[in-house]
């Protein structure tokens, strides 16, 4: 579980191992952004990481709703299970084939090590904006698998990013984040007393075996 900083601190964590996995296929400096793909491309090697939309997960849409008792009373928190979705663009010298470069890259990172290590969660909590985010102590681990998009979709796509001209890009899908709720649950009481309840066995005596009368009763054997 984790607070609403999560969502911040995961894009910014995926940025950190792209940039730390680039060598040694790429050897020159490259400026990797947690940003919105730019209106202007820029000519230096540029890599932007653009989460793009955050929605319920689909397995723990119905999971997530605080439990309450008949009262009112909450007994269980409640925790938003979000997935995110990531456009990630690659911009360079093109005749030198850098975004296409750089694309490889991060496929190759991201299908190498799909889920994002403790190493890289912790060095992005340096950030000052991200002080006070509990990422680090989920146990649930943020996974990346590459979402299949088609012509149509990937305009759609780039179409919502008004005068942002298309980039070579790679879309991605982050699951799971736990967001949870603020309010604290009240911990159950333990239990004090148990009472037991006897009831007689009211149920019929079996038949006597075949060719056995059964003798009324006080009348002996």
């Amino acid at each position: 579980m984790s607070n609403p900083l999560a969502i911040a601190h995961v894009t910014q964590a995926l940025a950190l191992l792209i940039e730390h996995n680039l060598r040694p296929e790429i050897d020159m400096p490259v400026s990797v952004e947690t940003r919105r793909p730019p209106a202007e491309p820029p000519t230096d090697p540029t890599i932007t990481v653009f989460c793009y939309q955050v929605t319920s997960d689909p397995a723990l849409r119905n999971a997530d709703l605080p439990t309450r008792t008949s009262n009112g009373v909450l007994i269980r928190r409640a925790a938003a299970a979000l997935d995110l979705h990531y456009l990630i663009s690659a911009y360079g010298n093109e005749t030198e084939l850098v975004g296409q470069r750089l694309i490889g890259s991060v496929v190759r990172t991201l299908h190498e090590i799909p889920a994002l290590p403790a190493d890289v969660i912790a060095e992005a909590a340096e950030r000052p904006y991200l002080a006070g985010s509990d990422l680090a102590e989920s146990s649930q681990r943020v996974r990346f698998t590459p979402t299949q998009m088609d012509v149509d979709e990937t305009s759609k796509l780039w179409g919502m990013l008004h005068q942002t001209p298309y980039a070579l890009s790679v879309v991605y899908q982050g699951v799971l984040v736990l967001v949870e709720g603020r309010e604290e649950p009240v911990p159950v009481p333990p239990v004090e007393r148990r009472t037991v309840t006897v009831q007689p066995n009211i149920r019929r005596p079996a038949s006597p075996p075949e060719g056995q009368v059964e003798a009324p009763p006080g009348t002996g054997e």
